[in-house]
């Protein structure tokens, strides 16, 4: 078996050569960020999110961190941190599996079958329990608003999706202004 660093640039070249945008957070191959799509016939469907993708130093012998940037309503996904609860990542990760794997079948069988019984957002997990149809239209609107090709955008900027909250381009304005306004 090759090295853990040759096997790490093996599988994060593959999945650069797949369908998915992949961009590196720093100059190293350990951190990164790709564009996922949710699946298609699922109340995810045309939903875009920006995953942020940490790798250890033991990868692939130890699993990748993988976490949502822009917000998802999913009673298996933390909805303020975008923690992923999801076992064959956390629990039963092996050397076989590689970063395809992950956006190729992990994370869209997490979303077309969300486990309510061990939920990180346990809103979600009662809403789904109680009542599907109303927890399927709370997706759908959680991706309407959060999970559009600008929000991704807006994610990778350090923007908020809070319209509320000022941008980093807000606060840089600002601070022009104020900067334009000394005294003579």
């Amino acid at each position: 078996m090759s090295s853990p660093s040759k096997r790490r640039e093996m599988d994060l070249m593959k999945l650069m050569l797949s369908d998915y945008k992949v961009e590196m957070i720093n100059d190293g191959m350990q951190e990164f960020y790709v564009e996922f799509h949710g699946p298609k016939e699922s109340p995810y469907q045309g939903g875009l999110w920006r995953i942020r993708v940490e790798l250890p130093d033991a990868y692939p012998y130890k699993s990748p961190s993988i976490g949502f940037v822009n917000k998802i309503y999913h009673p298996n996904v933390d909805e303020m941190s975008g923690s992923v609860c999801l076992d064959v990542i956390n629990q039963t990760w092996s050397p076989m599996f590689d970063l395809v794997n992950v956006f190729e079948v992990f994370l869209p069988q997490l979303l077309l079958y969300p486990n309510p019984s061990d939920p990180l957002n346990g809103e979600a997990a009662a809403l789904m329990m109680r009542d599907k149809t109303a927890y399927e239209q709370r997706v759908k609107e959680y991706c309407e608003k959060y999970a559009k090709p600008e929000d991704v955008g807006a994610a990778e900027e350090g923007k908020s999706t809070d319209e509320e909250e000022l941008s980093e381009d807000d606060y840089a304005s600002s601070d022009e202004e104020v900067v334009g306004k000394a005294d003579p």
